[in-house]
Order: C-alpha cells, then structure tokens, then sequence
C-alpha cells in the first residue's frame, strides 16, 4: 500500500496521495484526437457505468473538464427544466454552492437546510414535496465533506421516486468507495469526480445520467463549454471530447480504475477507508478529541473533529506542525463551531494512520496544547 515518496501525505478530500503507477501513466503524451486516447476515453466511460451497476441501454456516462464543481453545473442545468423548482437537500457548503449554481443559472429553487451536522429526514423530504408540487427536481450530496457526514441516499431516493421526481446526486466524495447502485436505488443524475475514490488525479469529473432525461437537456445549457448534451452527442459521435481533453489525467485515471479493480472494487476500497477511519476515530479520541458527528453519520471519507478550546491551540500553527512531519489536513467549514477535518482516502492505510496520531501528539506537545477535558460536540460524541 505505502509507495509514498518524498512528499506529504494529503489527508483531505481530494485531491489525495496517487499511487505510483498512476503518476507513472501521466509520464507519456497524448493526442487529444488520436484514435489510442479515444479508445481509453470510451474505457472508463464504461467502466464509470458498470461501477454504478447502471444499465447501458438506459444510462450514459458523460466526462466533463474541470472540477467537480464544473460536473455538478452542466448535469443540473441538463437535467433541471428551466421551468421546473428544484429542492436542495443541504448541511454543508456543497449543497449550499448547488443552490448558488441554480442561483446563477436562473432555476426556481427551494431549500431544506439542516445546519452542519444533521442529515436530511425522509419525512421532511416527503412533506415538502407534498406541500410544494411545483418542485420537479431534488439535489442531495451523498457525502457532505464540509462535516463528513454520509447522508441517507437509498431512503431519500426511494421517496423521490415515490413522488416522481427526477433525483440528482452529488456524489463526488462517495463514488467508488462507498456502494451505490443505480440498478437498485432510483438515482436519475449521479456526479463525480476523477481524484476523489476512484484516486485519480485533478481535471475532469463525470455524469452518469438516464439517457431519457440527457436528451431532454437539448438546449437547456447556459454555457458554451458545460452543455452536457453537447457534450454527450459529440463524444457519441467521434469519440472525441469537444474541447481539448485533460489527456493525461484521463490516462492516469484508467491506471486508477485498474488499482481499484485489484483492490476488490467498491467494497474493497469502502472496507480499507473503513479501517482507516475507524483507526483514525479511535486513536484522536484517545488524544482528547472529539468529532462533530455522531458514530452513526461518520462517513468513511473525511472526519470533522472540533478544535481545543486551550487558547494555546492555532489550526494555522498546527497545519503547518503537521506538514513539516508530512501530513497535510484542511481546514474546517463549519458556521457554528471551529474545527478541522481529516480524510481517510487516497493511497494511504492504517499504518499511515498511526504515524499521523504520533505527528499529532508531537505538533501538540510542541504547542503546548493539553488540556482537552472540555471539548464536547453539539452532537453528544466524545
């Protein structure tokens, strides 16, 4: 597992530590026409399709440059009808930028907004889609990496479906390391990215989408560069991405698909971000850290702990405690509580885990920061 160089470890949500043979796929050039690279293209589209246990003849794997973020505006402004109202299920920033998205391209919304560290209920969700039946479209974040919350997908898309709504899924930090299968749970949109579970490298993300609601998306794009459907017919036709394609992270995300294969697919990777999580709970527990979460939300991506009340405690000092031991953390997003948070994916294991509690105690030690006794989270975790 460890092939880590001189270099940090990046315990964040992305983007993560990469193998050594996906920095080494990035090594050769590539023709962004050339009949190799568009056969890797047409690769991991369908490999991006059966990962989803999504039906061929029924969905499309659509790639788009960019960040996530470029991925999550061109599939809601394909797949929400500009006259439609679209529910945003929300506790984090990425469900908070989703609504700024719709804000931006003049899409009717709503909000349900649970604060920082509360999932969505399948009863408020159901209430207001009762209450409001000009809504059309719900948008929930699987993952909500602001907190590390894993949000309830299965029951809230069973009830979307109920009332017959088309469900957009943001899950840019869960796919292809925890299980989704669009075969079994009534997922209309899913979104993801290349450097998130799959651990792959920055550039492009992906829409996997019902072929059905993609050609409805014809014309709807607000944007030259993120219209889906555009993107979409153009790659069914000549097997080429419009503009010019992120070639070698394409490449070295195909080295990451085949990584992920080796290591048992979905629940080989969901299980060693278990372990690390797990590992990681535990050991900063015993260091006097609490989480925000509660056990029962605490995802297998990234963990928000709250931050020391001693007044000697910094996250700026700390931050850069930990880089010059080789880890680097990200900062909190919370409105309510300061914090930081710490990922369990990418190319890392338990063993890097057990560095990373060592490197914490020093970094504190070297603060003088001991007192811990009165840390509590809102969510009733020590």
């Amino acid at each position: 597992m460890n092939d880590h160089i001189e270099e940090p470890y990046l315990l964040t949500p992305g983007p993560l530590t990469t193998s050594r043979a996906t920095k080494a796929a990035m090594l050769c050039d590539w023709g962004s026409w050339d009949d190799d690279f568009n056969q890797v293209t047409a690769d991991i589209r369908t490999q991006l399709l059966a990962m989803a246990e999504a039906p061929s003849d029924e969905y499309a794997c659509v790639p788009m440059q960019g960040s996530g973020t470029f991925a999550v505006e061109s599939a809601l402004a394909c797949a929400t009808d500009p006259s439609g109202k679209v529910l945003v299920l929300m506790n984090g920033a990425y469900g908070k930028r989703a609504a700024q998205l719709l804000h931006m391209m003049g899409r009717r919304y709503a909000t349900l907004d649970k604060g920082d560290y509360l999932p969505p209920q399948v009863d408020e969700v159901a209430a207001l889609l009762e209450q409001d039946p000009e809504i059309t479209s719900v948008f929930l974040v699987h993952c909500e990496t602001s907190s590390g919350i894993l949000n309830p997908l299965d029951a809230i898309a069973d009830v979307v479906h109920v009332h017959g709504k088309t469900l957009i899924v943001d899950a840019m930090s869960s796919f292809g390391g925890i299980p989704i299968s669009l075969a079994k749970t009534p997922i209309d949109v899913l979104v993801s990215s290349a450097n998130k579970c799959i651990e792959g490298v920055p550039g492009f993300g992906f829409v996997i989408i019902r072929q059905a609601l993609l050609e409805a998306g014809r014309g709807r794009a607000h944007s030259l560069s993120l219209d889906l459907h555009a993107q979409w017919e153009y790659m069914e036709r000549t097997g080429q991405w419009r503009f010019t394609p992120p070639t070698h992270t394409v490449v070295a995300f195909q080295a990451a698909l085949a990584q992920h294969r080796e290591e048992g697919g979905v629940p080989g990777r969901c299980a060693r971000y278990t372990r690390n999580r797990d590992a990681l709970v535990k050991g900063m527990r015993a260091l006097g850290f609490s989480t925000l979460l509660e056990d029962e939300w605490l995802s297998p991506i990234i963990t928000t702990f709250l931050s020391p009340t001693d007044p000697a405690f910094e996250f700026h000092s700390f931050y850069a405690a930990l880089k010059a031991r080789g880890f680097l953390i990200y900062p909190g997003k919370l409105t309510e509580v300061e914090s930081f948070r710490i990922g369990c994916m990418g190319q890392l294991g338990i063993t890097v885990i057990a560095q990373l509690l060592n490197a914490i105690q020093d970094a504190l030690n070297e603060m003088g920061v001991y007192l811990f006794a009165d840390l509590s989270s809102p969510s009733g975790s020590a």
